[in-house]
């Protein structure tokens, strides 16, 4: 029996934009993955690139915190979620995918990463922000200038955590995941 997204149970404004997105059909990290990451679980997964792994965190992000019929994230003006990438380009991609499956839900989502003003990720962030996508660097420069506060994270994502490992990020990821609350949910993939 082939499993489809709209037989998940999803809040009905991430199905709704999944509906949209031409989603019908969760991949299989997707499939087998989305229960588990719903239910609060800790999560390592690994599959090939193009496989959905984006969607498969991203749904559990607005999934854990949506806050059912009012249209909003609970508190934004602290993250609640971050995902840890190594690339500034894979930053806007899992940014962009994210405000997609979000574009009902009011979550705000940002990208953080080197090579741009600071200045305006500063107002954003200031401005008030659910999910923070980031590069391990300017997460780092954000916490510096006390300018991003993690205390309030309930999911934390390392995306293509082998590749930041290989590329030397451990000690930030490390510093990082200091700072945020012990009983956040971590998912690696």
């Amino acid at each position: 029996m082939v499993m489809e997204f709209s037989k998940m149970g999803l809040d009905g404004a991430i199905q709704k934009a999944l509906d949209e997105m031409g989603f019908k059909n969760p991949t299989p990290i997707q499939e087998q993955g989305i229960p588990l990451l719903i239910q609060g679980e800790d999560f390592i997964g690994q599959a090939q690139t193009g496989t959905g792994k984006t969607a498969a965190f991203g749904i559990c992000i607005l999934e854990k915190l949506f806050a059912s019929g009012k249209g909003k994230f609970v508190e934004p003006s602290r993250p609640h979620a971050f995902v840890i990438v190594p690339t500034r380009e894979l930053a806007v991609q899992v940014a962009v995918e994210l405000e997609k499956i979000g574009k009902y839900t009011g979550a705000r989502v940002i990208a953080v990463y080197g090579g741009t003003d600071i200045e305006k990720q500063i107002r954003e962030l200031n401005r008030g922000v659910d999910i923070v996508v980031g590069t391990p660097g300017r997460i780092m420069d954000h916490m510096e200038r006390k300018t991003i506060h993690l205390d309030k994270i309930q999911v934390v994502v390392l995306d293509e955590a082998d590749r930041m490992l290989d590329m030397g990020f451990r000690d930030d990821i490390e510093k990082i995941l200091a700072t945020t609350p012990h009983s956040r949910q971590t998912l690696l993939f």
